[in-house]
């Protein structure tokens, strides 16, 4: 097998995660590292040891031509990600682009359609769905496990300091300089929730999304959201609701919950966990490997094999970013609902988590469930 060249536009914050994982399947000689795309070139202390020396430029498009790259992996500014996919794709070149792939449905359109045109493979980048879990729990669902399934949850209880929405310009806004950017904790820290529920629910593509309901508010001083919830119907005639925070009390790993007539199955999607609950049984508990989403590209282009995660497979969770885009800006909590904690530089809302934990299991949002400081809602798409 051939070595497939990459170029990584984006190799600072997240995307140093994209130069570990290029060395590791580099070392593995499946992939070179052929070329990084920043405004600012790396240092020679930001390359990890063993991806050499690539050449570098902030011109993605001359970077791509100059390298002869095969597939690049695009891990820019979510502003960013339709323009450059498309330069990629005008030059035949695949990739995987990072979620989420753009900041709103027609941004979404315009890269899917771009690239389906020029006829390159695009992988987007929610790694849950590579887990091998996945197709486990599909095949729990259609042997009946846990009965006929009613509804879907999701909860994620993360932190994040303050700091973490001066990372960059574009962190915490839903616009910049007059361009969406929609980056709230439902569309790109907590996306991967949103995502995996639709797709275990059987609702990934867009003509699944029949109505959004949402409540976003916020307890930082941030344009977006960080705590917020989320019920999507689908043609499936059943809800997706998870509900987020990046202002637990006590951060723990994110799941989604499938509730079904007879049971459950709980889904840690970072650990490719699974918990089976049903009538009759004891708990049964198993984990599961995981496909990594590059290496699956580049298994794609050489051998054949199936894309996890194509454009069109995410068009459900683009039209909840296209409804929180569109919905009025969050509400900021009141004072009395949030905390700061000093010594870790970050906001707390008391009795978050536990109201995460609940939207989950009951598949009900925050004002159902008795939060005070949600607002009447007037959103629906």
């Amino acid at each position: 097998m051939s070595t497939v060249d990459i170029v990584l536009a984006g190799a600072r914050g997240h995307g140093r995660w994209h130069l570990d994982n290029i060395r590791r399947l580099q070392d593995k000689g499946i992939v070179r590292l052929a070329g990084v795309c920043e405004l600012t070139p790396l240092g020679a202390d930001e390359i990890p040891d063993g991806l050499g020396t690539p050449e570098q430029s902030a011109d993605f498009g001359a970077l791509l031509d100059s390298t002869g790259a095969r597939i690049a992996v695009i891990c820019t500014p979510i502003p960013t990600h339709t323009d450059l996919a498309l330069t990629a794709a005008a030059r035949g070149v695949h990739m995987l682009l990072e979620k989420p792939p753009a900041p709103s449905y027609a941004e979404f359109r315009r890269m899917a359609d771009g690239v389906a045109a020029a006829g390159v493979a695009c992988q987007i980048g929610f790694q849950s769905l590579g887990s091998h879990a996945v197709p486990a729990i599909r095949e729990m669902i259609a042997e009946g496990a846990v009965g006929d399934i009613v509804g879907i949850g999701g909860a994620g209880a993360w932190a994040r300091p303050e700091s973490y929405y001066r990372r960059a310009p574009w962190a915490g806004k839903r616009r910049l300089n007059g361009v969406d950017v929609v980056d709230g904790v439902l569309t790109n820290p907590l996306a991967h929730a949103v995502a995996t529920g639709l797709a275990l629910n059987g609702s990934a593509r867009a003509e699944d999304v029949t109505d959004v309901e949402l409540e976003l508010l916020r307890a930082n001083a941030i344009e977006s959201d960080d705590t917020s919830c989320v019920r999507v119907t689908t043609a499936q005639g059943r809800q997706v609701t998870v509900a987020a925070t990046l202002c637990a009390e006590e951060p723990g790993e994110p799941y989604v919950l499938i509730h079904g007539t007879r049971g459950r199955i709980t889904f840690w999607y970072k650990q490719d966990r699974v918990l089976l609950q049903r009538a009759d049984h004891g708990p049964e508990e198993y984990e599961y490997g995981r496909t990594d989403l590059l290496q699956n590209l580049v298994d794609h282009l050489t051998d054949g094999d199936d894309l996890l995660v194509v454009p069109d497979a995410t068009g459900a969770f683009m039209k909840v970013v296209e409804a929180i885009r569109l919905a009025p800006d969050p509400t900021p909590l009141p004072d009395t609902a949030w905390r700061l904690l000093p010594e870790e530089e970050r906001r707390v809302v008391p009795g978050i988590d536990a109201l995460v934990a609940a939207a989950a299991d009951t598949l009900a949002l925050y004002s159902e469930l008795g939060a005070g400081w949600v607002p009447p809602r007037e959103v629906s798409t």
